[in-house]
């Protein structure tokens, strides 16, 4: 694998890309972000049309896009070889299951006259307010 090959096999950096980008709107250098994220057509296509102002304006479009967008969505159009992780869920099984039992027993109570749904209402949401914070 040549030295190229694995440059361009590393995972993409949205701020890096965002600095290329904005590199090229000042610099006759329209373009460099293009090759940065493995699209070499488009690279030459802005140099290519350097002494124009749309390569130019395209990059400070584009640097402000790579910096809105999110970090999964930057991995996910450049990145395809990096696997997208997902928000993992910290909720700690026994506590939601402690919750739930202590819901439960509140709506016996509920049912059987004993809380009014208002109360009943105020607990639940404190119960799973408890959960969500933690």
């Amino acid at each position: 694998m040549t030295a190229l090959q694995h440059w361009f096999q590393q995972p993409k950096n949205p701020k890096l890309s965002a600095v290329l980008a904005l590199v090229g709107t000042v610099t006759p250098l329209a373009g460099l972000h293009k090759f940065y994220l493995g699209q070499p057509v488009w690279g030459a296509a802005y140099l290519a049309l350097f002494w124009t102002p749309i390569p130019h304006v395209a990059s400070g479009v584009e640097a402000v896009w790579y910096l809105l967008q999110g970090e999964t969505e930057f991995d996910r159009r450049f990145n395809p070889d990096v696997p997208i992780t997902s928000a993992q869920s910290t909720f700690d099984p026994t506590q939601v299951g402690a919750a739930a039992d202590a819901i439960r027993q509140l709506d016996r109570l509920r049912q059987e006259g004993l809380l009014s749904e208002c109360e009943f209402e105020q607990k639940r949401r404190q119960l799973l307010d408890c959960i969500a914070t933690e």
